[in-house]
């Protein structure tokens, strides 16, 4: 065989490899975009949350049931995410910290992420009908819809929305709860107001921050409505106040130890502080971050020291 042959043959062989590379590049970049369309850190916090109800409900150890409660509820929140993306597709576009999100970037289609959403809910609804119990399911149910059928659509109309939103966003524990098999216990119920107290000073953080992509987007936010963000300072510091009277009533009612309400006041007066200083107009800007990083750090050392004290101390 002579050199021209090689040449050819070899050339050959890398013009396909080079095709196959750029095939796996392109499937691998499909793949995330449509990973992106979840909200994987969002529907994560919901499937931890939906965990630390089962834990600390103290159910008989069923590993099959814990599976099912995983990835049934990972698949209904990433389903309701999507779905979330699709019907947000045009105010995302004229937000400049979520015009690149597969849908309104062109990356995936409108179409595509429909049937995506769809098909995960079904499964993650399914999955939890048939894995865990009928309650864990229509829980998993109603989560989904108030989250688009009741917070999505007001997000347009009323600066309330937020409140609103953070109903379905505390859903999860008593997904976990009803997993275990408790039911909706009075615990169940403290998980949720835990959860609900504590996305406002989460959120108006996050508000204040990207007030005029809101803005832009039209979006009536709390900090567009009320462009000098004490209104949203004010309701920050009332929830952090019922946040943290919540967190310590777990060990009020006997479900914990002393060690775990030493634990949750430490922590919720640090974040209480955050959410005083957040009152400041002078240094608002630099205080929303604080108490968004300070929202991020105090949930899990909150959630996380109530399972352990549940597990090992009570």
């Amino acid at each position: 065989m002579n050199d021209r042959e090689n040449s050819v043959i070899y050339g050959n062989e890398k013009s396909e490899i080079v095709l196959a590379t750029g095939a796996a590049s392109s499937t691998r970049a499909q793949i995330l975009e449509y990973l992106e369309l979840t909200k994987p850190r969002l529907s994560l916090l919901s499937v931890i949350t939906a965990v630390v109800g089962y834990l600390a409900a103290l159910p008989t150890r069923e590993n099959s049931v814990l599976v099912s409660l995983v990835l049934g509820t990972s698949l209904a929140a990433a389903g309701a995410a999507a779905l979330n993306m699709w019907l947000e597709r045009d105010a995302d576009a004229r937000m400049a910290r979520t015009r690149e999100r597969p849908v309104p970037s062109g990356a995936v289609s409108p179409d595509s992420a429909l049937t995506f959403g769809l098909l995960l809910c079904a499964a993650g609804d399914a999955l939890l009908y048939i894995g865990v119990n009928g309650l864990a399911a229509c829980l998993a149910l109603a989560t989904q819809a108030t989250y688009l059928l009741a917070y999505t659509p007001l997000k347009r109309k009323t600066s309330w929305c937020t409140e609103i939103g953070a109903i379905p966003g505390a859903l999860p524990p008593l997904i976990g709860c009803a997993g275990a098999g408790a039911g909706i216990s009075t615990l169940g119920w403290l998980l949720f107001a835990i959860l609900l107290f504590w996305q406002i000073p989460h959120f108006m953080a996050i508000a204040w921050t990207y007030r005029e992509d809101y803005q832009r987007a039209g979006f009536p936010m709390t900090t567009v409505v009320d462009a000098t963000g004490a209104t949203a300072a004010k309701k920050a510091l009332v929830c952090t106040l019922a946040l943290v009277v919540c967190s310590l009533l777990p060990t009020f009612l006997g479900y914990t130890t002393p060690a775990y309400a030493i634990v949750a006041g430490s922590t919720g007066a640090w974040f209480l502080l955050r959410a005083i200083r957040f009152l400041d107009p002078e240094s608002r800007n630099s205080e929303a971050r604080r108490l968004f990083f300070a929202s991020i750090a105090y949930l899990p050392i909150l959630l996380a020291t109530l399972v352990i004290d549940r597990l090992i101390l009570a």
